[in-house]
């Protein structure tokens, strides 16, 4: 099954290089950066959708700057092999960490050894996306309220998987166990595929998967999607409800995807990669590709501003957490 979101994302990736984004030629270039190629590290395997919108941002630096850009994938322990690889790399703009709100909560719970606010440049801000109730399709429950009254009879007994501990939606779904009133058993994987893949095998019941990693399987009729983790509906699924209007008002998940510097990258450098990076995301074709996954690019945001909304993003999970009082698993 990895080949077919392999084959999906290849298919995306063509479209894109051949697809030409005049607004990018108005961008700076910094002196002689970058002289060589450009790594940004993900925290997960390849095919998840973290990996696929980092790999469209690199595709529009590499447009840009006339350098090869290296997506280099390090799952394992939560994505924290990745922000260590990145918070120890020299700041020069040639290592960039792509992550999710998964940095702002692996900070939170003290999974690193540093205080992630400092160690971290924000650069830029590349998509925002809403998660969907993926189930396999073999679960009797077809609703949210038939999930939930499901579970109610049978405590413990579903099993949901997450991209890891401590990700955006391991947190996810323990709110949704908290306002839900359930029990579930958490089991946790390196990244969204080998969960998604397990759910496909009938191995694992349900999680909250991304739209994008997801899609593929959620239209040949592979995955069941319950709801979505949004406010509002995904134009992507007209029909499927959101959670919150399915029983359980206010509820709401959304994950960021960014790009993040070692602290100490100069200014100039984290400047012109923000600015290269937000007019890609929302030129056109990628915007237009994002919508047809469920997703968005961010709103064009200074370095400056990006660190605003993360220092504010940051004090909100804390107070989550400490709410559903969730420990190291």
């Amino acid at each position: 099954m990895l080949q077919l979101v392999n084959a999906f994302l290849t298919f995306s990736f063509v479209t894109l290089a051949l697809t030409a984004t005049p607004a990018l030629a108005q961008a700076p270039k910094i002196g002689s950066y970058p002289e060589r190629p450009i790594r940004i590290i993900v925290g997960n395997v390849a095919g998840g959708a973290l990996d696929a919108v980092t790999r469209a941002a690199g595709r529009k630096l590499s447009d840009h700057f006339g350098q090869s850009v290296v997506i280099d994938n390090r799952p394992g322990a939560g994505s924290v092999i990745s922000l260590d690889l990145v918070a120890q790399a020299a700041p020069d703009g040639y290592t960039l960490l792509g992550t999710s709100d998964t940095l702002i909560l692996l900070g939170v719970l003290k999974r690193v050894a540093y205080d992630v606010r400092k160690a971290f440049v924000p650069v830029v801000q590349m998509s925002s996306q809403m998660y969907v109730m993926a189930v396999t399709p073999s679960l009797p429950p077809r609703t949210i309220k038939e999930l939930i009254a499901y579970a109610q009879k049978k405590p413990g007994a579903l099993s949901f998987g997450s991209q890891g501990n401590g990700s955006s939606g391991h947190i996810g779904m323990e709110r949704f166990k908290a306002m839900a009133g359930i029990d579930m058993t958490h089991v946790p994987y390196k990244g969204a595929p080998p969960a998604l893949l397990d759910i496909l095998a009938g191995r694992l019941d349900l999680m909250f998967a991304g739209t994008i990693s997801s899609a593929p399987y959620v239209r040949s009729g592979k995955l069941r999607a319950l709801a979505v983790s949004g406010l509002r509906r995904a134009s992507i699924y007209p029909d499927v409800p959101t959670i919150a209007e399915s029983g359980l008002p206010g509820f709401e998940v959304v994950n960021q995807y960014a790009l993040f510097a070692p602290a100490g990258t100069p200014p100039t450098i984290v400047a012109a990669l923000n600015d290269v990076t937000s007019r890609g995301m929302n030129a056109p074709d990628i915007a237009k590709w994002l919508a047809a996954d469920g997703s968005e690019p961010s709103a064009p945001a200074t370095p400056a501003e990006f660190r605003n909304t993360l220092m504010k993003d940051y004090e909100k999970v804390e107070g989550a957490v400490s709410r559903l009082r969730l420990g190291a698993n």
